[in-house]
């Protein structure tokens, strides 16, 4: 027991039984706690801390996060696992109103009437949003924590182009649905005010809140921008680097290993996957998106001086944790390795993903069992964004319904701005 030594007769002539009372209390109620909070994962063996970083964080854990969900970048992930960490810990997540969908009125800047009111005031918010620091300032409390991810040019524009291609009028119009054709003369199919024009062009500078049609050539744009989002955001993820990424994000919000595991969602068939089978075509995704191109190698340069500053040895031993961890915890869900699924294939209707053409294959999660037998932490660690932000908000509503001053429904016309132009930035 913690407090064993104070049996001792010369620990009994220094302490007085009052104080040895309380030490008591103190340590019994300790214990209590760290059991309450271990019941979560009751198939998380818990490993021992080693010296340069215990796996539960001796600290409390900060959970005012907005995370910006950029487009093809391993996002989906990610709002998975804020998800699943504020429903443990009982954290307020911003959700859209029903107007905006399961998305913040994208891509029109964001503005907190967009917000549902059953989910005022949140903690966490993680749903796609075109970014607006100002309108984000006021929703989020003070202590929030900024946070996104990046991916690298060539293969985001390569999933964008795919998994846009009946959305995007750009992408529409080339002959063959050719990512190669429309890369040797883009402003042939490409007009900056079309609806859903951001996915064509400079898509992370858009969802940043900037100006994606800026001259790439005017020294001043870029560089102004970046110290813009650094000022904001305490930690910029990459989409190729996700579990170091995680480590970076585990340190910097005090969280436990368990609160980052993870199983990758929203990924598509190998078969929906255009082929980059050349660096000329790799050249001229990243000539053509050059706002991008330049903001992903800056903040590459950055994400590896941050791993740099962390001891080497440790951050191979977090990241080799974190994937026996992952890797326990799938066998744990599927009773064994997961085997992806094309949605029509999954039995369970809440998991199968949302598809976005009948192009492009998104593919899902089966669980083994049904009702009782369904394990409810797996269900959400593979339940796709749509049917999650759907059951999140019905959660909240039922919460929150009565503290809440009732509010008519708005329609979309009540709700959007009037609409502009998808490249002037945002306030």
């Amino acid at each position: 027991m913690a407090c064993a030594w104070l049996i001792f007769p010369n620990g009994l002539k220094m302490m007085s039984r009052k104080k040895i009372l309380l030490l008591f209390l103190l340590a019994f109620s300790t214990g209590t706690l760290l059991l309450r909070q271990s019941v979560h994962f009751s198939w998380f063996p818990k490993s021992p801390p080693f010296s340069c970083a215990p796996w539960v964080s001796p600290h409390p854990k900060h959970t005012a996060v907005a995370f910006l969900k950029t487009h093809k970048t391993a996002s989906t992930t990610v709002q998975n696992l804020l998800f699943r960490f504020a429903e443990r810990h009982n954290v307020t997540v911003a959700l859209p109103h029903h107007a905006c969908d399961h998305q913040f009125c994208y891509p029109h800047n964001f503005s907190a009437r967009f917000v549902h009111p059953y989910t005022i005031p949140p903690r966490l918010i993680a749903s796609h949003l075109r970014f607006n620091h100002d309108e984000l300032r006021h929703l989020m409390p003070n202590d929030t924590v900024y946070i996104t991810i990046l991916r690298e040019p060539v293969a985001m524009f390569e999933s964008l182009f795919s998994y846009y291609n009946q959305y995007c009028p750009a992408f529409r119009r080339v002959p063959n649905g050719s990512m190669e054709i429309f890369l040797n003369n883009p402003s042939q199919y490409y007009r900056s005010h079309e609806k859903y024009a951001m996915y064509a062009h400079n898509t992370l500078v858009y969802d940043l809140g900037g100006d994606p049609e800026h001259n790439p050539e005017d020294s001043t744009y870029l560089p102004k921008f970046i110290r813009q989002i650094e000022g904001i955001f305490s930690l910029v993820m990459l989409a190729e680097y996700f579990d170091e990424s995680l480590v970076l994000l585990r340190h910097l919000l005090a969280w436990d290993l368990e609160d980052i595991l993870y199983v990758k969602l929203n990924m598509r068939s190998l078969e929906s996957k255009l082929n980059i089978s050349s660096a000329h075509v790799a050249a001229q995704i990243r000539a053509w998106n050059a706002l991008d191109a330049a903001l992903y190698d800056h903040f590459n340069a950055t994400f590896w001086k941050k791993l740099s500053k962390m001891d080497q040895g440790c951050l191979q031993k977090e990241v080799r944790a974190l994937h026996q961890a992952c890797e326990r915890l799938a066998r744990h869900c599927f009773r064994g390795q997961p085997q992806l699924r094309p949605a029509m294939q999954i039995k369970n209707k809440d998991l199968r993903p949302w598809q976005p053409s009948a192009k492009v294959d998104i593919v899902g999660y089966d669980l083994p069992g049904s009702g009782p037998h369904l394990d409810e932490q797996c269900l959400k660690l593979v339940m796709p964004e749509v049917q999650y932000s759907r059951y999140l908000l019905r959660k909240q509503s039922l919460k929150n319904r009565r503290r809440v001053v009732p509010h008519r429904p708005l329609s979309p016309q009540g709700l959007l701005p009037p609409p502009r132009h998808p490249a002037i930035k945002a306030s």
